[in-house]
């Protein structure tokens, strides 16, 4: 593994087309076709930010194979960092995107592409309902254990959404939510996947307000003989001071190597470009902030205030 792992996250599917698009339902082939053409341009921004400078080593791309087939294939003829989704995009609980856990066509797909990197992303809470965090650890131990006997890197992206009676404790404030309460909800889900045998190479967090929760959370990451574990910083279109935050405390925690940034990164650009079609701006707006992230990573050298 690299020592950073700085990745564009490029694998969003159902919010992309319904977001950015307008498009509900299932898109056309023209639709998909326009998507999947974007997709490319976005990653062109990476391969420009690494032409201007951006270590080629630690670079790379989160993509789906929906609208991104190309733009792995092009990461991988560049000898870039590839990372894929099996998760089916817009579920509550992990879904395959395709096949089932009674079948092998999921790591067929997997194979097609040969990924540095396979993700699921998951949401997750303590206090969630306990019958469907049930059926989702089984789910994601059948997973875990697949990837494992294939030699895959597994990477979880985790999210802990509030429960109403968890934000309502804080006052309804997010902020409250993230700093006073996330950390350890984090590190309890955390134990609780480890229980069942749910056990990824690399964590990708929401990020942390202080490296007091940072330490924490990769002190149970890493708990019990899982000292190769390793744990990146992942977006939630955050803007850019509270990410550079984030990535400042991530840069100086032990067991942190980076980060997975994607919508902070090109939503507002590709915005831009599809009222004004301009395909250099796109690329040039991709290529400034994912080189602002690195940079920011990179350069982190005095402990951040908490």
């Amino acid at each position: 593994m690299a020592d950073n792992l700085f990745l564009l996250a490029m694998d969003h599917r159902d919010s992309l087309q319904r977001d950015v698009y307008g498009i509900p339902g299932v898109p056309t082939e023209a639709e998909v076709a326009k998507i999947s053409s974007d997709k490319l341009l976005i990653f062109e921004g990476l391969t420009r930010a690494i032409e201007g400078g951006v270590d080629a080593a630690s670079a790379g791309v989160l993509v789906d194979e929906r609208f991104g087939a190309e733009v792995a294939r092009r990461a991988r003829t560049r000898g870039l960092d590839l990372a894929m989704p099996v998760e089916r995009s817009g579920q509550k609980l992990f879904t395959l995107e395709y096949g089932t856990l009674a079948d092998d066509e999921w790591l067929d797909h997997v194979a097609d592409f040969d990924p540095d990197q396979v993700k699921v992303l998951v949401r997750d809470n303590p206090d969630g309902d306990p019958a469907g965090r049930a059926a989702q650890f089984h789910a994601l131990a059948h997973v875990s254990l697949m990837l494992e006997e294939a030699a895959r890197t597994f990477i979880v992206e985790l999210l802990v959404p509030a429960t109403a009676a968890q934000l309502a404790s804080v006052g309804g404030e997010v902020d409250r939510y993230d700093s006073e309460l996330r950390p350890a909800l984090t590190s309890r889900v955390i134990s609780d996947f480890q229980q069942h045998a749910v056990e990824p190479t690399i964590w990708k967090i929401e990020g942390l307000e202080s490296t007091a929760a940072a330490r924490a959370v990769v002190a149970t990451a890493q708990q019990g003989a899982r000292s190769e574990v390793r744990c990146i910083v992942l977006g939630r279109d955050a803007p850019f001071e509270r990410l550079d935050h984030w990535l400042g405390i991530a840069a100086v925690t032990p067991g942190f190597i980076g980060f997975a940034i994607g919508r902070s990164i090109w939503e507002q650009p590709l915005r831009e470009h599809r009222e004004n079609g301009d395909d250099a701006a796109l690329i040039d707006a991709v290529a400034a902030n994912f080189t602002h992230f690195a940079e920011v990573y990179e350069r982190a050298g005095v402990l951040p205030g908490e």
